[in-house]
């Protein structure tokens, strides 16, 4: 049988992210994620907005890139695996469990101070040198050469 452990998820963080390094020397951060869900009225009612919160925690170049780039309020676009975390609570002796996003890969969404609209990226561990070029405001689109005309022999 097959398995799929596979989380998308899109968000506003919650607090700004703390980098950590093993003892090897590989980064580490968590950080919140606020998802709101809209909920359509019904029947005269009012529409109603629901908040899950998610933690995630990131490694390697992305914690870096999540550290550099990623502050509180911030939309983020992040894949990642589902992990379940337990442990014996040293206080009361009882066994504790928390479920987790691994994140994958991330991807920083707005613009670079923070609000609007724009894409920003860092898919694979790049950052926002990886954007595409943006169309400047007011004007024109780029000129681009003229694409090469397509060979007319394809045999399907």
């Amino acid at each position: 049988m097959a398995n799929v452990n596979k989380v998308i998820l899109i968000g506003n963080v919650t607090r700004d992210p703390e980098i950590k390094y093993t003892p090897k020397g590989t980064a580490v951060t968590d950080l919140g994620l606020a998802i709101n869900r809209f909920i359509p009225a019904s029947e005269g009612g009012e529409r109603r907005e629901e908040t899950t919160f998610i933690d995630v925690t990131l490694w390697g170049r992305q914690a870096e890139i999540a550290n550099e780039y990623l502050k509180k309020g911030r939309p983020v676009y992040i894949e990642g695996r589902l992990q379940m975390d337990s442990w014996e609570d040293k206080q009361s002796g009882q066994k504790r469990s928390k479920l987790r996003v691994v994140g994958e890969n991330l991807q920083l969404l707005g613009s670079r101070e923070g609000g609007g609209s724009g894409a920003g990226g860092s898919r694979g561990g790049g950052d926002y040198d990886d954007a595409p070029p943006q169309r400047p405001r007011g004007g024109s689109a780029p000129s681009r050469p003229p694409a090469e005309p397509e060979d007319d022999d394809i045999p399907f």
